[in-house]
């Protein structure tokens, strides 16, 4: 089509809605039921100054949904048709992702250097799987790398055994997670010796899929941080790694009360480098920077 040809008028108006779309603003109204919403149900504080990127986040909503504001999706949010259909997108659309292999090299000595043989010398894991929860695992790459650092002991210690549970509040994230596909530049950080043993290349060399013997280690679930969860079973090790760090303080506390109740006693609680537990009444006791024993 050149600049000459007139624009079909079906076409006019879907590029007149995209752009008026574009240039639309969240009133605030509409952020202050957002934000409410978000707070009660993830936990995540949401002061004014994310208005924009909480705007950004929800352009593609919009766009999915063929709405022509921001006001018309918050009233579809909380409509009882919204609330049914719509919330599991809206918390994929809000929640962060970011995470990589072998985040925070220090967890990782202090793991095979003070946990692991701590635990093994309570026999811990020898008549009986090793229980560790990644909490917010995200894309997988926390639990996969604990796979491939507990399987490099289990072959050290013969008798060791382990399982981990992957939870995240996003379910789009958590399917993500269970394909356990990553593209090479995500696997970039992963040492030579555990790419050749524990990743498989695709055809085209452009990405790498877990190996069996770690997918089959790791169970997803779909877990909400607000909600009043019990696990089936309580904890060894909890690994929960610069999450808390979107709630206000009051909410950590509770949260980090209710890892506790999931945790052993015995157990350890690996927190993000960027988090703090100062001054909070928790049943822990610090081994190491931003790593924990319950008492």
């Amino acid at each position: 089509m050149n600049d000459s040809e007139p624009v079909p008028e079906k076409l006019r108006k879907a590029m007149d809605k995209s752009m008026n779309l574009v240039r639309s603003e969240m009133g605030d109204a509409e952020f202050s039921r957002f934000s409410e919403l978000i707070q009660t149900e993830l936990g995540i504080k949401m002061p004014p100054s994310k208005k924009v990127l909480l705007q950004s986040r929800f352009q593609k909503r919009l766009r999915a949904l063929g709405l022509s504001g921001y006001k018309e999706y918050c009233d579809y949010v909380f409509s009882p048709e919204g609330r049914e259909q719509e919330r599991t997108h809206l918390i994929d659309a809000v929640t962060t992702n970011t995470t990589h292999f072998f985040r925070e090299p220090k967890h990782w000595e202090i793991m095979t250097g003070i946990v692991l043989p701590e635990l093994w010398k309570r026999n811990v894991g020898k008549h009986g799987a090793l229980r560790i929860w990644s909490a917010g695992c995200s894309s997988g790459e926390e639990p996969y790398t604990l796979g491939m650092v507990l399987h490099e002991w289990a072959d050290q210690y013969p008798g060791f055994d382990f399982t981990i549970l992957a939870t995240d509040i996003s379910g789009k994230i958590l399917a993500e997670a269970k394909q356990a596909v990553y593209p090479m530049d995500k696997v970039a950080d992963v040492p030579m010796q555990y790419k050749k043993k524990y990743m498989l290349k695709s055809k085209d060399k452009l990405r790498v899929k877990m190996d069996a013997i770690l997918r089959n280690k790791v169970s997803f679930q779909r877990l909400n941080f607000m909600e009043d969860f019990r696990l089936r079973d309580r904890q060894d090790i909890i690994f929960c790694r610069n999450v808390v760090i979107y709630f206000d303080r009051a909410t950590q506390e509770v949260l980090f009360n209710k890892f506790c109740n999931n945790l052993q006693t015995g157990g350890y609680l690996f927190i993000g480098h960027s988090e703090s537990l100062s001054g909070m009444n928790l049943p822990l006791r610090q081994v190491a920077p931003t790593v924990f024993r319950r008492l």
